[in-house]
């Protein structure tokens, strides 16, 4: 078992919280570290992946949660079973304002992010997701990529190199746990099984599908993959797959709420002007299935690819995601293009609104050239922008001077 960061966190919240919901992609290792807090706490795991237990809970859920009197409980994969959410408030209102950490929930879908289910347990629930393995937890390092940005001291320091077979190598695998000792044939045989037994099971679950919805999703899951990096423009998908515009967007939604999929909104100054303002980027949850959707197999297969530069973004920016899961402050993520198409891949907000612009190449050289999209956020941004870095696949912190400003170079390899 790989350690993960967020056991600690998720123990401090069931402290503080009556119910914790933890999300995130199926196979990400939820059902290993909540056995283990079960055990630690003194819970009950029960399994809605059980059919006699879901069947059970979907009979009577009052009766069901009632049945359970004193105990703490986990119920692992809650999704399968919605209408528990009534009985489980019912519980969680009759608790004394001491009583905490009544109900672990873990889901495969985000089924919380919705307003309607958020007002059913208003501040009962606390809600952290759980991704696949970061480089750091692979590496069992104390590592945080936020922190580390946000700290801001780019002063240089020893960083191993990584030459481009071993970053190709990084997003081959992914960061699913039961992939990472596996030999490359073993690792396509899983995520052949995962697309076929888990990510159709659960879509068709989750999405009231008519017709043929397996031929579909099976054409724009690996368009998606192909997509990273890239503004998610619903009318190109649509046109290229020969499918209804609507549906596509429907589909990439469920896709979303799985985990296996990620838009990227576009930053603007005025918050309320986030969502209606610029496309989303398209980004996908683990480069390792990703690679597999796309055919990739081999290092020199996939450095040779069209597809190496943005499943690179993804990877960095899913380092991030996960890392914001355990670090100090919390910050939101954004990408920046303005009209004159000068672009910054991600754009990192912090709480008092000030910004942190992030660029990822995949080269070992680097230019005043690319600071350019930095220095146009800057300028666009004003007081709001803090700093700008960019991620290389060279080997030293370099500091790039542009007018007033002083971005940093950074390698790939302090990830390491």
């Amino acid at each position: 078992m790989f350690p993960r960061k967020l056991e600690p966190i998720i123990v401090e919240l069931l402290s503080d919280f009556r119910i914790l919901y933890l999300t995130g992609p199926r196979q990400a290792g939820k059902t290993t570290l909540v056995k283990q807090i079960a055990k630690q706490l003194g819970m009950q795991y029960v399994t809605l992946d059980d059919q006699s237990v879901l069947a059970a809970v979907k009979n009577d859920p009052q009766g069901y949660i009632r049945s359970l009197g004193k105990k703490k409980l986990v119920l692992d994969e809650f999704q399968y079973a919605p209408g528990l959410i009534p009985a489980i408030k019912e519980a969680s209102d009759a608790l004394r304002p001491d009583e905490k950490g009544k109900f672990l929930l873990t889901g495969s879908a985000d089924i919380f992010r919705s307003a309607k289910t958020q007002e059913a347990l208003p501040g009962h629930l606390a809600r952290v997701e759980l991704y696949p393995l970061s480089i750091t937890e692979i590496k069992a390092q104390s590592f945080n990529l936020v922190d580390y940005i946000i700290e801001g001291d780019f002063q240089p320091r020893p960083t191993p190199f990584l030459n481009r077979e071993e970053i190709a190598r990084l997003l081959l695998n992914g960061g699913y746990p039961e992939v990472q000792d596996k030999s490359q044939r073993s690792r396509q045989v899983w995520f052949k099984s995962y697309i076929e037994g888990r990510l159709y099971k659960d879509f068709e679950i989750l999405y009231a599908s008519r017709g043929d919805y397996h031929s579909k999703l099976s054409a724009l899951t690996p368009y998606l993959a192909g997509l990273s990096g890239n503004l998610l423009k619903y009318a190109s998908i649509s046109n290229d797959l020969g499918l209804d515009d609507k549906l596509v967007k429907a589909y990439i939604e469920i896709l979303d709420l799985m985990f296996i999929s990620k838009r990227l909104p576009a930053y603007a100054k005025n918050p309320a002007k986030r969502l209606a303002i610029g496309m989303p980027k398209a980004q996908f949850v683990d480069t390792g299935l990703a690679c597999h959707l796309l055919g990739l197999r081999q290092e020199e297969q996939l450095l040779q690819s069209q597809f190496y530069g943005g499943l690179l973004e993804s990877f960095v920016f899913m380092e991030f995601c996960k890392h914001m899961t355990w670090a100090a402050e919390e910050v939101r993520l954004y990408h920046f293009r303005d009209k004159s198409q000068n672009e910054v891949d991600l754009v990192l907000e912090q709480d008092d609104a000030k910004i942190i612009g992030i660029e990822i190449k995949a080269s070992a050289t680097i230019t005043p050239q690319d600071f350019k999209g930095l220095t146009k956020l800057a300028a666009y941004a004003g007081r709001y922008f803090e700093q700008g870095v960019l991620f290389y696949t060279g080997s030293e912190v370099l500091p790039f001077k542009q007018g007033d400003l002083v971005f940093h170079a950074i390698p790939l390899s302090i990830l390491l």
